[in-house]
């Protein structure tokens, strides 16, 4: 099976709620909800991914030493298999806007449930819940 690297952030702003994107029209799994980020490409670490995906899809910057290793996803989709690092990042520059087609909504963290997820993002969280 097929394995595939993403990397992914949960922002976190300054009244503790996590941004979260809706996956656009067109996408695979479109209308369900996810952490922002991105396949990491040949040659890029997660961190330098995500840092390029984060400028790409939401057109803000940050910096590897704003990157916390938070806990990952590790899920078999029918075709392939997931492996997702995920960070949490607390400090960015710039205001996040979607760039891709894609729905943004800062969420409070005991409320994630109540957005539809992929099923590798689910078990993150109560991760998220008890660690802000």
């Amino acid at each position: 099976m097929k394995m595939v690297l993403v990397s992914a952030v949960a922002l976190i702003d300054a009244d503790g709620r996590i941004l979260l994107a809706q996956r656009p029209e067109g996408k695979s799994m479109a209308g369900l909800w996810e952490f922002p980020g991105g396949k990491v490409e040949p040659g890029e670490t997660p961190e330098v991914a995500l840092i390029r995906e984060l400028e790409e899809e939401l057109g803000i910057n940050t910096w590897e030493s704003c990157l916390a290793p938070l806990t990952f996803a590790s899920h078999a989709y029918d075709d392939f298999h997931l492996l997702m690092p995920l960070f949490a990042c607390r400090k960015w520059e710039g205001i996040p806007q979607a760039r891709e087609g894609q729905v943004l909504k800062w969420v409070k963290p005991q409320d994630l449930r109540d957005y539809p997820m992929p099923p590798a993002d689910i078990p993150l969280i109560p991760i998220l819940r008890d660690w802000l």
